[in-house]
């Protein structure tokens, strides 16, 4: 079922509002600039600005009385066709603003969505993008059906606006049913696919969005994914071989970008899209170092990331567009969060830094063991030559010890009846794999 939700903001002139709420740093840094940014995204122009600090919303318009009179004179001096809020609103805050103002209002979460219905291009990434807005429907299906009012409720008559919209309630209901089960079955099908390549390094990109995740993905691996300068140019998962100098193909996968306040139902929609950041050996955390707002973006991405259950995965920070930041913004940044690496994807300064700390993390991974076993267990010793490095065999009658690096996840795999695996000295002292995640990269509380 589609629902004519006349949300799209496109070649509208459009009047930003943000409320402030006790001492947001984002707005008090930069106010609405990535606000601005999305409407630009979405289509629309700019045609008026206004910032409101506040205690605590108010709770029948979001901004106070004083500030809605201004808007109203904005909104008319300007001629503006929509109003466009930094916040999330009720749905009755959205009513009482589109009678007190007489144009559309939408919040943060509606505009967001409004653009990635537009830039879904998978079956996939369209089936999550529509849960996201039929679950942000449903409880606004009312003021969606305002037009029903015209209708006279005399004898015979009354009433047909709640039949109306109670029967289309069902089907709202029916519909979000329905992809909730067909996106269970895209991310049962996910989790197959990303199990069948785990005999591959994967690496993940994640970050916020614009940071240059898929201009990065292309400059590393030759690949010719679109990449714009704009919020959100991609939602869906693309995943490349990159020839890692030193170590040999690993899989580089990019992912949909992140952002501040990221709606909840949107990340649960696209579960199946983050399912290659899940799986990860390791996530590079691509930020835009030239951002006025970098830091605010690193600390959002890692939010994120705790939501959807990796924040303690093993991440490099990657300081990308180092070659149009300030040096002194850059050194802040390298001092909060040590071991992080600067690059410029679209000069490809940086790149062989990134490709060595990208191969000392992955060797992180790795344990050293002496696998004993059969001389005649030849499918074991083709699994250890395949995937660790042999150092060394020694043959005692009928048995063989391999000396070899493996990853740690594979180690399940090589214990057999036959089997026995020994730790070298290392790590044996340190059998638990290194501490990972935010922590481990240096993020200072």
């Amino acid at each position: 079922m589609e629902i004519d939700r006349k949300q799209s903001v496109h070649s509208e002139a459009a009047v930003l509002v943000g409320v402030d709420l006790a001492g947001s740093p984002t707005l008090a840094e930069a106010p609405l600039e990535e606000l601005g940014g999305l409407v630009e995204s979405a289509g629309a122009e700019i045609v008026g600005r206004l910032v409101q600090r506040r205690e605590t919303p108010d709770i029948a318009t979001y901004i106070g009385k004083g500030k809605l009179e201004e808007l109203k004179s904005l909104v008319g001096a300007a001629d503006a066709d929509v109003v466009v809020f930094d916040n999330d609103l009720s749905p009755a805050q959205v009513r009482n603003l589109e009678q007190a103002v007489g144009v559309k209002v939408l919040d943060r979460t509606e505009l967001i969505l409004d653009i990635f219905s537009t830039r879904a291009q998978t079956h996939e990434a369209r089936l999550a993008v529509e849960l996201a807005q039929l679950e942000y429907s449903l409880p606004r299906l009312k003021r969606m059906w305002t037009h029903l009012s015209r209708l006279k409720m005399g004898v015979g008559m009354r009433g047909p606006g709640e039949k109306q919209l109670e029967t289309d309630r069902r089907l709202v209901e029916k519909r979000i049913n329905d992809l909730k089960r067909d996106l269970d079955k895209v991310l049962h099908r996910k989790e197959r696919e990303v199990a069948a390549r785990s005999d591959r390094m994967t690496v993940s990109l994640v970050g916020y969005t614009n940071a240059g995740k898929s201009t990065l993905l292309n400059k590393l691996t030759d690949a010719s994914v679109y990449a714009q300068d704009q919020l959100f140019a991609t939602l869906d998962t693309r995943t490349r071989q990159w020839r890692l100098p030193g170590w040999g193909p690993v899989l580089l996968s990019d992912t949909v970008g992140f952002i501040r306040d990221l709606p909840h139902r949107l990340i649960a929609s696209f579960k199946a899209t983050l399912e290659e950041a899940r799986q990860a050996d390791l996530l590079l955390h691509v930020a835009d170092a030239s951002s006025p707002s970098a830091g605010d973006q690193i600390r959002a991405v890692y939010a994120v990331l705790e939501e959807i259950g990796i924040e303690q995965k093993d991440t490099l920070l990657v300081l990308n567009k180092a070659d149009a930041a300030d040096e002194a913004t850059l050194t802040v940044l390298e001092q909060r969060y040590p071991g992080a690496v600067r690059t410029s994807a679209r000069s490809g300064d940086g790149l062989d830094r990134l490709a060595r700390a990208v191969s000392d993390a992955l060797s992180r991974e790795f344990v050293e063991v002496d696998v004993e076993t059969s001389v005649g267990d030849g499918r074991l010793l083709a699994y250890l030559a395949k995937h660790g490095e042999v150092l060394s065999r020694t043959f005692t009658d009928d048995r063989v010890t391999v000396h070899c690096r493996v990853p740690r996840k594979y180690l399940g795999r090589v214990a057999g009846a036959d089997t026995v695996v020994r730790p070298r000295a290392a790590d044996a002292a340190s059998p638990d794999a290194p501490p990972s995640g935010a922590a481990a990269m240096g993020e200072v509380a």
